[in-house]
């Protein structure tokens, strides 16, 4: 029987997840016509890119999926670039109905290397990006485990992220389809924040928002329910204003003092 936790290699190191193997045949010409556009968007500036969510794990959904890519430049984004990548990911979406969205995190090959992002970026591409063009960072990025420090430079700023929140929900239309996005969004980071708030005493890593959910109520029973719940609207989402205030009010508060408290806060960016 193997002693192997969920997501980690025989070291003990969160494995990297996804690969271009892994990508949905249905799926697969709009990973193509995003290949073959990015060079053109960037020429030489472009360092790499890659995939990550439920795409290149094989997990994505047809219409109910978005295409997510990250961009590695030689330089620092501009406002030009990252109108660019919107409009890229708009005429995407428009052509491939196989997907619900497509955007682009965009930065330079510096910041994704540097000390700074050891613990968030720089994890983030070794563990959660699948290599789509370009010199793979990862090759010059460190392995990692799920500890607490990880813990705190990924989700420990939900306490800053809270206000804006508010803010967005206050500014959205009352109607259900301006809130819906919302929902899926803070769904889904509120899980993740939750997963990571156990992750180190569960040592084990995973994507999959229920299996998140689960792993945080075995630690935290009294919350399980509003954590299961919202693994299902992060999948499934409704434009519940009770939802959204729920999280901005109760879970995502409580949350957030949780994790201060058990990991500390994140370490700021000039950003």
């Amino acid at each position: 029987m193997s002693d192997i936790r969920p997501g980690l290699d025989a070291q003990g190191f969160i494995a990297r997840e996804g690969s271009l193997a892994r990508v949905p045949h249905v799926f697969r010409p709009v990973v193509a016509a995003a290949r073959d556009r990015l060079p053109h968007l960037f020429g030489e500036r472009l360092h790499s890119a890659y995939l990550y969510g439920s795409v290149p794990r094989g997990t994505a959904r047809v219409g109910r999926s978005d295409l997510d890519l990250l961009v590695a430049l030689h330089e620092e984004p501009t406002g030009a670039d990252r109108a660019g990548v919107r409009s890229l990911g708009e005429a995407l979406d428009r052509e491939y109905p196989q997907i619900d969205g497509a955007g682009t995190l965009l930065h330079s090959r510096a910041r994704l290397l540097s000390d700074a992002e050891r613990y968030d970026l720089g994890w983030f591409v070794a563990c959660l990006c699948t290599p789509l063009l370009g010199e793979d960072l990862a090759g010059r990025l460190p392995r990692h485990r799920p500890t607490s420090r990880l813990a705190r430079e990924t989700n420990g700023d939900l306490a800053l992220l809270l206000p804006r929140w508010r803010a967005r929900i206050a500014e959205a239309d009352d109607t259900d389809a301006a809130r819906l996005p919302l929902v899926r969004f803070m769904s889904r980071h509120l899980v993740r924040t939750a997963f990571t708030l156990v992750m180190p005493r569960w040592n084990g890593w995973t994507s999959d928002l229920h299996e998140m959910a689960e792993a945080f109520a075995a630690y935290h029973p009294a919350r399980a329910e509003q954590l299961r719940a919202a693994a299902a609207r992060g999948y499934e989402p409704t434009g519940d204003a009770d939802a959204l205030r729920e999280y901005v009010e109760d879970l995502g508060p409580w949350l957030a003092d949780t994790y201060a408290r058990v990991h500390g806060v994140k370490t700021p960016r000039p950003d």
